[in-house]
């Protein structure tokens, strides 16, 4: 009989140690959902600073852009054609509303 015991001994402890660690996950299952979906629902301080960074790049392109066609306007302007002077004063306008949310970078000393 002891030695029955002596044996079943490890095998009931290993069966509780299963049953232990089921309960447990069974338990902190609702905390890991809602602190996944908290995750999922907030942004991260690096995610924010690239998508600014994203807008900030798309701004640029954009006022480079724009900065190619004033000086094409400019240009066809100054040969009189009175067309690209009108339009060359609106891409103007354009620019100086997207110069603003620009920043500026610090100069290197």
């Amino acid at each position: 009989m002891r030695r029955l015991a002596t044996l079943t001994l490890p095998f009931a402890a290993l069966a509780a140690s299963g049953c232990v660690s089921t309960l447990v996950d069974v338990a902190t299952a609702p905390v890991k959902v809602v602190s996944k979906g908290v995750d999922l629902a907030t942004t991260s301080q690096s995610e924010a600073d690239e998508k600014r960074g994203r807008e900030i790049r798309r701004r640029e392109e954009r006022l480079a852009k724009l900065e190619r066609q004033y000086e094409k306007q400019l240009d066809e302007c100054e040969e009189g054609n009175r067309r690209s002077c009108s339009e060359a004063r609106d891409t103007y306008a354009e620019m100086q509303q997207i110069l603003p949310t620009i920043p500026v970078e610090p100069e290197d000393d």
